[in-house]
This record gives C-alpha cells, sequence and structure tokens, in this order.
C-alpha cells in the first residue's frame, strides 16, 4: 500500500510542478513577445501548447503568424480542426491563417463553406457570427447574420447586432437602412437611433444620407409617421428650422394629435434663435380655435416670441408699444388667471425695463403674486422681477424683503440662489460692500455657472478696488453707474462712468469701466462699437479680472450677432489655451467643437 501513496504522491508533486512551472512561463513569453524577441517567445509558447492545445493555442498561433511561419500555424490548426470538428473556432482561425499568407481566395471559400452549412438556429448563427467578430473579421460577421436572416426566413431578427457591426465599420448606409428596417415595428428605440446616428455622423454627409432615405420611405410608406419623426429630426441637426417645422406641421394634419410636438418644437426653435419659424409654429396651434389644447400656450408664446424676437435685434419705440398692446390684448382675452400669469410676468419686464413705466409694472407684478393657483417657481421670478423694479425706483427695502422670501422658500436651488446674489448685488448698488462681498464670497460656488462666475467677479471687484481705495469713494460711484446699466438707462450710466477719473483721478477701475461701457453698447446692439473696448480689456493686460470675459464676449459676438465664425472660433480657442480655469472653458468648448464641426449632440 506505501508504494501506491508514494506513486500518487509522485505524480501529484509532478502535475503541481508542470502545473506551477506553466503558469509562471506564460508571464514570460508574454514579455519576450511584447518586447520583439518572438523566437525565445515561440520556444515557451510551443511547450505550453505540447501540455495544452486549447488554452494555449491563441498564444502559439499568434507568434507562428507574427514570424509568418504560415506552414507551421496552418498544420496545428488543421490538427486543431481534426481534433475539434465542432468548434468552428479553428476553421476561422485556419482562414485567418490564409488571409494572412496573402490567399484570399482559399479564406472566402472556407468561410462560405461555413455559411452554406449555417443551421437554422438563432444561438449557432450568433456564436459562429462572434466568432468572426473576436477574429476582427467584420465582414464575415455581417454576411453571418444576413445568411442567418435567409435561412431562419426572417429580415427582423439581430438588428442590434448588425447596427453595432455597421457603427463599428462606419458604413452608413447601411445603419441608415437597419434602423429604418428596425424601427417602424420597435418606435421606442427613436431616442436611441438618433443618438447613434449623431454620433455617427461627423459632417452633413451622414444626414444627407439620411434626409435621401428618410424621403424615400416616406413616398413609399406614407402612413408609416416614424419616419417623419425622424426627419424632422435631422431637419434641426441641420438647422433647417423651417424644414422641420413643415414636417411636423404635416405630420399634426395626418395623424390630428393635440400639438403638443408642436408645442415642443416651437421652444426648441426659439432656442436656437429661429424666432419666424416659432411664430409660424404657434400661430398654427392658435388657428385650431379656442378649444384647442394650447390654444391659451401658443398665444402667450407667440407673444413672448416676438418679445424675443424684437429686443434681440434693433427695436423702434413704436415696436415696443405693439408688443405692450399684444401682451394686454390677451390678459382682456382671458384674464388676470393662474394660466396668465407668465404673460403678466412678461409684459411686466417689458414696461419696467424697456419703457420705463415703473408704476405699472408694479401694480401688474404686485397683483399676479395675489392670484392662487400660480406655480411656485413662476411666483418666485414674479417676486424678483418686483424686487428689482423696487430697486431701481429706490425701495431698497422692500426689495431685499421680497429677494428674501425667495431665498428662503427656495433652498440651494438656482432661483434661490439667483434671489441671494440679488441681495448681495443690492448691498453693493447701496455701498455695502464688505456685506455684500462675504455674500458674494458663498455665491462663488453656487451651482449655478452663470451665478458663480458673476459672484466671483463682483467679489474681486470689490476687493480688488477696496485694496486700492479702502474708501470705496470711486467703487461707489462705479456701483451707481451699474445700476443705471442694470436699469436701462444707457445716457445716464454713462455719463456716470464718464464721470469717475474726474472725480478720482487714478483709481483702479480703468478696465471695469472699459466692461460696463462695452455691455452698455452690447445692449444697444451696437457691436462695432462694443468690440475695440472688449478688445482693448484683454489685450492691454491679459490677466485682469475681465480678461476671458471680454475674449468670450467677442467669440459671443462674432459666432452668434455677426456670423464670423472663424473669428469666433479664435476667440474660443483663446479661451481653451489661455485661460483654462476661466468658468467658460466648457461653454468655449462646446462652442469651439460645433463650429468645428463636431457631431451635434442634441
Amino acid at each position: 500500500m506505501k508504494w501506491l501513496c508514494t506513486i500518487i504522491l509522485i505524480i501529484f508533486i509532478s502535475s503541481y510542478s508542470n502545473a506551477y512551472a506553466q503558469t509562471n512561463d506564460l508571464p514570460l513569453a508574454n514579455q519576450y513577445f511584447a518586447n520583439g524577441e518572438q523566437l525565445k517567445a515561440l520556444d515557451i509558447y510551443q511547450n505550453l501548447f505540447k501540455n495544452d492545445n486549447e488554452t494555449y493555442y491563441p498564444y502559439y498561433i499568434k507568434c507562428l503568424l507574427a514570424l509568418k511561419k504560415f506552414d507551421d500555424a496552418e498544420s496545428v490548426t488543421k490538427k486543431m480542426t481534426r481534433k475539434y470538428p465542432r468548434d468552428n473556432t479553428y476553421l476561422i482561425s485556419l482562414g485567418n491563417i490564409y488571409t494572412q499568407n496573402g490567399d484570399n481566395a482559399k479564406a472566402d471559400a472556407l468561410y462560405n463553406e461555413l455559411l452554406k452549412k449555417l443551421p437554422a438556429d438563432q444561438s449557432v448563427i450568433s456564436i459562429l457570427a462572434g466568432q468572426f467578430y473576436q477574429n476582427a473579421n467584420i465582414d464575415y460577421a455581417i454576411k453571418t447574420f444576413e445568411q442567418g436572416r435567409k435561412t431562419l426566413g426572417n429580415d427582423k431578427v439581430f438588428s442590434f447586432e448588425l447596427i453595432m457591426l455597421y457603427k463599428y465599420k462606419g458604413d452608413k448606409t447601411s445603419i441608415i437602412n437597419e434602423y429604418l428596417n428596425f424601427l417602424p415595428s420597435n418606435p421606442s428605440y427613436l431616442a436611441q437611433a438618433e443618438n447613434t446616428l449623431s454620433n455617427m455622423f461627423e459632417d452633413n454627409d451622414g444626414y444627407d444620407l439620411l434626409k435621401l432615405a428618410l424621403l424615400k420611405r416616406i413616398q413609399k410608406v406614407p402612413e408609416q409617421t416614424i419616419y417623419t419623426e425622424l426627419l424632422i429630426w435631422q431637419y434641426l441637426q441641420q438647422k433647417d428650422f423651417d424644414q422641420a417645422l413643415n414636417q411636423s406641421l404635416a405630420l399634426n394634419r395626418r395623424t390630428n394629435d393635440d400639438g403638443s410636438n408642436i408645442y415642443a418644437l416651437c421652444h426648441t426653435l426659439v432656442a436656437n434663435n429661429a424666432y419666424d419659424a416659432a411664430i409660424r409654429g404657434y400661430q398654427y396651434l392658435i388657428d385650431k380655435g379656442k378649444d384647442a389644447p394650447y390654444y391659451i400656450p401658443a398665444k402667450i408664446e407667440l407673444i413672448n416670441t416676438k418679445n424675443i424676437k424684437i429686443t434681440a435685434g434693433k427695436y423702434t419705440q413704436a415696436d415696443l408699444i405693439e408688443l405692450e398692446k399684444n401682451y394686454k390684448d390677451i390678459l382682456a382675452e382671458f384674464g388676470d388667471v393662474s394660466n396668465t400669469a407668465f404673460a403678466v410676468e412678461q409684459l411686466a419686464k417689458l414696461q419696467a425695463f424697456k419703457l420705463h413705466k415703473f408704476d405699472e409694472a408694479e401694480q401688474s407684478l404686485e397683483h399676479v403674486i395675489t392670484i392662487p393657483g400660480v406655480r411656485p417657481e413662476l411666483l418666485a421670478q414674479c417676486k424678483i422681477d418686483l424686487g428689482d423694479i423696487y430697486l431701481i425706483t429706490g425701495r431698497q427695502w422692500d426689495a431685499t424683503l421680497l429677494y428674501s422670501q425667495v431665498e428662503k422658500d427656495f433652498p440651494n436651488t438656482d432661483i434661490g440662489q439667483d434671489a441671494k446674489f440679488r441681495n448681495a448685488k443690492l448691498a453693493y448698488y447701496t455701498g455695502d460692500f464688505y456685506w455684500a462681498k462675504r455674500q458674494l464670497d458663498v455665491l462663488k460656488a453656487a451651482t449655478s455657472q452663470l451665478i458663480a462666475n458673476d459672484a466671483l467677479n463682483l467679489s474681486l471687484l470689490i476687493g480688488d478696488n477696496l485694496t486700492a481705495d479702502s474708501s470705496g469713494n470711486a467703487l461707489k460711484v462705479y456701483a451707481r453707474a451699474d445700476l443705471l446699466i442694470f436699469a436701462e438707462e444707457p445716457e445716464k450710466a454713462l455719463k456716470t462712468l464718464d464721470s469717475i477719473d474726474k472725480k478720482y483721478p487714478g483709481n483702479a477701475l480703468s478696465n471695469d469701466i472699459l466692461m460696463a461701457k462695452a455691455r452698455i453698447l452690447i445692449q444697444q446692439k451696437d457691436y462695432t462699437n462694443a468690440i475695440p473696448l472688449l478688445k482693448r480689456i484683454y489685450e492691454d493686460n491679459p490677466t485682469n479680472l475681465w480678461a476671458d470675459d471680454a475674449v468670450f464676449m467677442l467669440g459671443d459676438i462674432c459666432d452668434n450677432q455677426l456670423n464670423d465664425k472663424a473669428q469666433a472660433k479664435i476667440y474660443y480657442q483663446k479661451i481653451i489655451t489661455n485661460y483654462p480655469g476661466s468658468l467658460w472653458i466648457n461653454d468655449a468648448r462646446k462652442r469651439f467643437r460645433l463650429i468645428r464641426g463636431d457631431s451635434p449632440t442634441s
């Protein structure tokens, strides 16, 4: 019995030693291979392969192919195919050896024989396609799925797999056709399709292919609405807003739905400054009649869009009076109710900041905050607007009470932080600089990038000027000018700014005054004269407080006002390169990439 135990122990120790040796040999062989010492690696791989064919076959074959030992690789692989006749992995590997040896015809013959024998079994088909994919043979992975569809008599299977493979190949035409075949029976995947296509299309060529394919499908199958929905999205990506609306209107006439898609599209159009198209869409919803669900919202949004369109460009007093009349007409038609509170709020801002009818604006907002059922966020905005009017008209105590109410009711939200920021600015406007700075330093960590940026700039402005002049006399005059800019009183603001150097020569506000004057000119849509001031800010002192703001504003003017995309790109690049710590960095990157032609993401 002792001899049997001894033999077993010897076998165990020997097996353990071999396994241990193999485990340690593999990393060494891999290191040799990585270092370009394939012959050293080959000796180890060959020994490992002799002990365990299946486990070490991939390493051994890879090394043989790297050394161009095609005959040896072929011989070894054929032995494996005879040993494992049901495992197609080795046949595919054999085909890969033929391909690397330049014998594509022999490889194709081998692969096509596999496809001919393809059984009507979905899982087997998937496994074979996966084996081709693992061997980096994308074309035959695709052919396997295509042949599998024929074998199964079902052209709906393997859609996801084919989409993935077409995406990998960058085959735009095939991925478009696959999605157009797939979406009618799977409309819930529309958003996924849009995301995949937008990531794949690097320029307009892809969208043009999609548009052509969609128009053909719509002509052939006009009742399939998913194609029209995708076409609307395609037009939006190419910023062809009129066509996007036309298709949306046509779809609405065909389906006679409630108009929610058109209403949502109009919001997108406004966000993209396509005001005329949005106005046309809102008017369509209004023309559906008073009983239509979007009649009142569309009427309000129509006037708001006209408001944005007029005030975004150069306008006359007559334009503002006409807008005011439009708001009053809608309120006369529907009354001051919760559904029209937004119109009241917009009317009040128009009256206060454009027409300077402060009494009427105050009365409108004081009334709207008493209307029951107004959405809480809108109610808070009305209180902020009313606080702004109180501030401008000298009722600072009433203003701070309203700001504080909103801050308390909406803690840790954008609107609550906005109210806190306005309270800090009120203190700044009235010369209480130290209290204002303490509040602003807290707001530098605000979740809203805009508030955080404004808080940081104002905090630095106060700090820098109090360091230069602890009395803050020049800063008090500047703050009064800043309040006049906020109230849209440009002439008075300019006179106040010009008085600073006369009263306090040698003050530290030179760049701040330039920025304030630039803001006034931008407010007046006088971009031609604003540009030299902004250039002076960053060219004279590239590290001053307003330098990155000036560069970004120049980019924005060139981009959105002058339509000089090439120059805008230069300014956005300057933010990315010269001001990586700027709070404008993310916006600059997005706009730079958009101008460069990167894939849209929306």
